[in-house]
């Protein structure tokens, strides 16, 4: 068999290397790069806080643009929320202790579990909120529960756990950072890594997190819907440019299908024609013929298998 159509015969063999279980990079490098990250992206939200002004005018354009949309109120989820004390105070709590904690979970369990998606992951979320940061920067937008028009109260501040004070420009909480919310961003993004990066049909509930975390932000009057959405759009831009790895599942069921039990490969009958004037030999008798003509001709006694010419 010539080299070309051996290499299309070993190809299949060949175990590709699953993402997941790709280099580890090295633990100190990553801790002190995610947590230089973390702290460059407070920094920047420092610098843009104080623009009072500009972000009470920036709100009564997203109310008037949301309005444009058709969007449903801010206030009316609210008020629909709040007729349930328990589902406020747990959305409260969902708010003020989940974003955070379940973003790092997130990257440790990839980093020991899934080191090829670990270091996807840690990309999209780098540019996710280099993205954000700019706008923090370009946008100050005061959140709904400031924006005096719409009359909304800060659930955290009502039934606690509460999580701002007043506006204070001094302070190292900017809560003029509103555009976009990187509380939906970051829990977009879990929810899509946990799907791609597990199997099971029931990884797709992971999804219920980011779903919630929309429901926290506007029904405690954190964020606008637009919030969510811009961050949305962001990630969608860097999701284009960096695509998560992906299994090469069919190669592996392939390369699977073709090895014998002792994982050795099975030889592929193949009707390659090896040379120009080289057409394959056909037989009409058939498989089945032939195998039947051997066998009689192996329990014919000696004397039948002499031809007339040898006698």
């Amino acid at each position: 068999m010539p080299l070309t159509g051996a290499s299309k015969l070993i190809r299949p063999l060949r175990r590709p290397q699953r993402p997941e279980l790709g280099r580890r990079p090295p633990f100190l490098r990553e801790l002190l790069l995610v947590c230089a990250l973390y702290l460059a992206y407070k920094l920047g939200r420092r610098a843009a806080n104080g623009q009072f002004d500009d972000a009470y005018a920036n709100a009564e354009r997203i109310w008037e643009l949301e309005r444009f949309l058709h969007l449903p109120s801010e206030a009316a989820v609210q008020d629909l929320v709040l007729h349930s004390e328990t589902l406020i105070r747990f959305i409260n709590v969902y708010y003020a202790t989940v974003h955070f904690p379940a973003t790092v979970i997130f990257l440790v369990w990839l980093y020991w579990r899934r080191p090829g998606f670990y270091v996807w992951f840690r990309w999209v979320i780098t540019w996710l909120t280099a993205g954000a940061l700019v706008l923090h920067l370009l946008v100050p937008l005061a959140p709904p529960r400031l924006y005096r028009p719409l009359r909304m109260i800060d659930t955290g501040l009502v039934y606690g756990p509460a999580v701002y004070d007043e506006p204070d420009p001094n302070s190292m909480a900017n809560q003029f950072a509103a555009m976009p919310s990187l509380h939906v961003g970051w829990a977009v993004l879990i929810g899509i890594g946990l799907v791609v990066a597990t199997r099971g049909r029931w990884r797709w509930l992971w999804l219920a997190h980011p779903l919630i975390t929309v429901l926290a932000v506007v029904a405690t009057a954190h964020h606008f819907w637009m919030d969510g959405l811009v961050a949305c759009a962001i990630l969608g831009v860097v999701l284009y440019f960096l695509r998560p790895p992906r299994r090469p599942a069919v190669e592996a069921v392939v390369g699977a299908r073709d090895r014998s039990a002792d994982g050795t490969p099975t030889p592929v009958p193949t009707s390659e024609v090896t040379g120009p004037g080289a057409v394959p030999a056909v037989d009409p008798a058939g498989p089945a013929a032939r195998a039947a003509a051997r066998a009689g001709a192996e329990l014919a006694p000696p004397e039948a298998r002499i031809s007339p010419k040898d006698g």
